[in-house]
């Protein structure tokens, strides 16, 4: 029944001694004093509903002018379950008793249609959904489809942007990604080049190795362990002035001190200048 309130989309009317029943179907005003706005089941299985009342409907109900309220149903001839609420009247008479108001009567032979199970389910309906819960699914259903293709011939442009405009953004940034690994490429290249220069100056390496030295610089880290290298490799001799030293013998004389010494030792020139070579050479 709470179902069947809530597919319908509608307010029940609260009338007096069922007007809407009784005096609307031959025309006669059947004006409502309040309106059936909810309904829900209670402990107990209980169906409680929540009425508004219209000035009308309050001075009734404060001053007491009825006592009951007769609901208007409809129910399954089979199972006798009441199927779907339509209205409510004020009344001093309560008449449950009464088959013709308490109820709307089905022609005989005719019974409330049942829903294919598989229907049901594919609506997302429980298996005892009513034809008018099944109609309000499907206006759902449609509604939803339609809010979903408009999102998608009207997209958002805060979350979307032409595929032109997307594209171009891309292949700048391609561009850009290839031009930084260049740059990169290029200052790699130069440090290592510096390095190999720098080791080459202080004798940690040699020109043979020069491209040995070159080749693992160029791989993933290499520049670095070559460094830590440089730290701890051995250097290559100094040059020496040893060349200037040696001088031709016969353009080398004798000094004051050194004829004095060739005198005082017996040596001839060249003996002197031999060991006096010799000597130079030791230093």
């Amino acid at each position: 029944m709470v179902d069947a309130f809530q597919a319908n989309q509608a307010d029940l009317p609260i009338d007096i001694e069922h007007a809407t029943e009784l005096k609307a179907p031959r025309g006669d005003p059947a004006p409502a004093v309040g309106w059936i706005k909810g309904l829900e089941v209670r402990d107990g299985g209980a169906v409680w509903g929540w009425v508004e009342w219209n000035p009308q409907g309050r001075s009734l109900m404060e001053e007491k002018s009825y006592r009951y309220l007769s609901p208007v149903f409809t129910f399954d001839t089979k199972t006798k379950r009441i199927l779907q609420l339509y209205s409510a009247g004020l009344t001093n008479q309560p008449n449950l008793h009464l088959t013709a108001l308490n109820q709307r009567i089905q022609p005989a032979g005719e019974h409330v249609m049942t829903l294919p199970l598989a229907l049901c389910t594919a609506l997302g309906l429980s298996a005892q959904a009513t034809e008018a819960q099944a109609v309000s699914a499907i206006h759902q259903m449609k509604t939803d489809k339609d809010k979903a293709l408009n999102s998608v011939s009207h997209p958002s442009l805060e979350k979307f942007v032409p595929r032109a405009d997307h594209d171009a953004a891309l292949n700048r940034a391609q561009a850009a990604e290839i031009r930084l690994r260049e740059i990169e490429h290029k200052t790699l290249h130069q440090h290592i080049e510096d390095e190999l220069e720098k080791a080459l100056k202080t004798g940690a390496i040699t020109p043979a190795t020069v491209a040995y030295h070159r080749a693992c610089c160029q791989q993933d880290g290499g520049l670095k362990r070559f460094r830590e290298f440089l730290q701890c490799a051995p250097r290559m001799g100094e040059d020496t002035d040893w060349d200037k030293k040696a001088v031709n013998k016969q353009n080398r004389g004798l000094s004051e001190e050194d004829k004095v010494a060739c005198s005082s030792l017996g040596l001839d020139k060249d003996a002197f200048n031999q060991i006096k070579e010799t000597a130079s050479w030791l230093s």
